[in-house]
């Protein structure tokens, strides 16, 4: 899975990382990057091999978001084109049948702040940084802002996008938009000791799981439940949920068929 600007490697306990590699350009989610994630997602999705993925990036700065050279000169099709791109991507990390785990070492800005806010964990060192500073240009960020209005209460998500001020990842955390902080030179361990303790699980089980509750998040509370009453009887009925059952009362590891 080659490219330029994403790297790719998979773990020996199942954990796929996606890395950022144009620190030179705070790697920005330009067309090239966006496309190189678009086909690596695809890809990971049906590989049985891979049960987590993590998505980081080299340099000081997590993702400055949009390249702005591409929004620049241009007309209404071209930056709809760029918008869309961006849009397949997050899509395609949420429905992804993967958990993934953002591993924040730095700034995250604007798009790079919505990658954050899309992806179903996110551990920062706590010296990173995250905002959504286009107000500050004359651009407002409203796509950013459908991931972080998910994520962030919607006071604290409004004050991002009105302001584009940085929030500290103390900040971060407090409202929701992160999961955990660790320092620095503990970052990296600290999310793949999360990521190997997700990788030992089902992982037809965490499909379901992760499928299902951003579908209910949608819905009123009954509907929720009813929902997911049927999903719990639909995993009931899987393999994996009766082998973790039988091997819970009987005192051992379960082994998992997926």
């Amino acid at each position: 899975m080659p490219s330029e600007t994403v790297l790719y490697e998979l773990t020996d306990h199942g954990v796929a990382i996606l890395t950022l590699n144009n620190p030179e350009r705070r790697n920005a989610l330009s067309s090239e990057t966006l496309a190189a994630l678009e086909r690596l997602l695809a890809q990971l999705a049906n590989d049985s091999d891979v049960r987590v993925v993590v998505i980081r990036s080299h340099g000081p700065v997590f993702s400055s978001g949009h390249d702005l050279n591409e929004l620049v000169n241009g007309d209404a099709e071209d930056y709809a084109t760029v918008f869309a791109a961006c849009t397949r991507v997050m899509e395609a990390i949420r429905l992804l049948p993967k958990p993934v785990i953002a591993q924040v070492q730095g700034l995250a800005t604007a798009a790079g702040c919505q990658l954050v806010a899309t992806c179903d964990i996110a551990v920062a060192a706590d010296t990173a940084a995250f905002a959504t500073p286009g107000v500050q240009i004359g651009l407002f960020c409203t796509t950013p802002g459908v991931a972080v209005a998910r994520s962030v209460m919607p006071k604290k998500a409004m004050e991002m996008l009105l302001t584009g001020r940085a929030i500290s990842a103390q900040e971060a955390l407090e409202f929701g938009l992160i999961s955990r902080i660790a320092p620095p030179g503990d970052l990296e361990e600290e999310v793949m000791t999360l990521a190997m303790q997700i990788s030992s699980t089902s992982a037809h089980t965490l499909a379901l799981g992760k499928a299902a509750f951003y579908q209910q998040i949608e819905m009123d509370r009954p509907a929720a439940y009813q929902f997911a009453g049927q999903v719990m009887v639909d995993n009931l009925l899987a393999d994996d949920a009766k082998e973790g059952i039988s091997a819970f009362l009987e005192k051992r590891p379960p082994v998992w068929t997926t």
